[in-house]
């Protein structure tokens, strides 16, 4: 199979590939991705709001966690797609948002051919901290290379 230039892949594909059931609902979008890192975005709503009127941990901790694999899932052909699951994943919660568009950063560390390790970090729109973590994902089968399986 020929090389696909990274070019090719853009963040409407990879928004694409996210717009559906959970991520959907959630509602966050790629800014950037490439292989080793994944942002996300997300524009604060009210029913991403707790009863204190600050951003759920929940939707930290999901961003995260989308943020954290997708870290070590880049596939640069839009018509393929590597997958991986969430083995395990510790967050620490050190800021409140209750407006704004917040970024959350996933790096990929470590990691061998199907186990990796990715640090995540949340900010507000004005660069404060507001949740990090870290977490250990493994590829499915089908996505351990780096041409991923078809979508």
């Amino acid at each position: 199979m020929a090389e696909v230039p990274p070019s090719a892949f853009s963040m409407e594909d990879a928004n694409a590939r996210f717009n559906m059931g959970f991520p959907a609902l959630v509602g966050f979008h790629f800014l950037e991705w490439e292989d080793g890192r994944a942002v996300l975005g997300l524009q604060v709503r009210p029913e991403h709001l707790n009863l204190g009127g600050v951003i759920h941990g929940g939707v930290l901790a999901t961003l995260m966690n989308v943020a954290g694999a997708c870290a070590g899932t880049y596939c640069a052909d839009p018509a393929r797609i590597r997958k991986a699951v969430t083995l395990s994943m510790t967050n620490t919660f050190t800021g409140q948002a209750g407006e704004g568009l917040i970024r959350a950063i996933g790096t990929r560390r470590a990691g061998g051919s199907r186990i990796y390790n990715s640090t995540m970090e949340v900010f507000d729109q004005k660069g404060q901290l507001l949740a990090m973590g870290e977490g250990t994902f493994r590829l499915r089968s089908s996505s351990t290379g780096p041409a991923g399986e078809p979508v």
